[in-house]
C-alpha cells in the first residue's frame, strides 16, 4: 500500500514501506489537497500479530468504514500473481453487504508476463461474478514500473469533483 501512495504522489517516501507487509497498524491520513485525504489503512490479510491485536486492527478498520460518511471509495489492494484469496473475497462481499463504494486496485502487475496477467484477471473476473452482476473500478498497478497510474490519478480526482 505504501508503495502505491508513494508511486501515485511522487513522492519516494512519503508513506513508508516496510520490507515485510502487515506493519500498518494506524490509520496514516495522506492530505493530497484540499478536496481529498488517502487514508492508508492496517491491512486485512498480512498482519501476523495476536489474536488481541487483530481483533483491535479489524475494530478500527470495521468502524472507520462504517462510520466514514466522507468515504468517497475504498481502494482494495489485490497482488495480481495470486489466485483470488478467500480473505479478499470475504472482505469484497462484506463491504457490498455493508454497501461500501469500492474499486480493486490489482498490485504488482509487472511481475508477471502479459498472458499470465490477463489468465489472472480474467480468472478474478470470472470469480467475482459468481457474486455481483457487474464489476466495481478496476485498476492494473505496478509501483515499480508505475503502471497503472494516471488511470488511477484520473479517477481519484473525478471523485473528489
Amino acid at each position: 500500500k505504501s508503495s502505491l501512495i508513494n508511486m501515485l504522489t511522487g513522492k519516494k517516501n512519503l508513506a513508508l514501506a516496510s520490507a515485510t507487509p502487515g506493519k500498518t497498524r494506524t490509520l496514516n491520513i495522506f492530505r493530497i489537497n484540499e478536496k481529498f485525504n488517502l487514508v492508508d489503512l492496517p491491512g486485512y490479510g498480512y498482519a501476523k500479530t495476536g489474536k488481541e491485536m487483530r481483533e483491535d486492527l479489524e475494530g478500527m478498520i470495521t468502524s472507520y468504514l462504517q462510520d466514514r460518511k466522507q468515504l468517497t471509495c475504498l481502494f482494495v489492494l489485490i497482488d495480481i500473481r495470486l489466485p483470488l484469496q478467500a480473505i479478499d473475497l470475504e472482505f469484497l462481499k462484506w463491504l457490498g453487504k455493508h454497501e461500501i463504494p469500492f474499486a480493486i486496485v490489482y498490485t504488482k502487475a509487472d511481475k508477471l508476463n502479459r498472458a499470465d496477467l490477463e489468465k489472472n484477471l480474467r480468472d478474478h473476473s470470472d470469480r467475482l461474478l459468481r457474486w455481483w452482476t457487474e464489476l466495481p473500478g478496476i485498476f492494473v498497478t505496478s509501483s515499480e514500473k508505475k503502471t497503472g497510474r494516471d488511470d488511477l490519478l484520473r479517477y481519484l480526482f473525478e471523485l473528489a469533483g
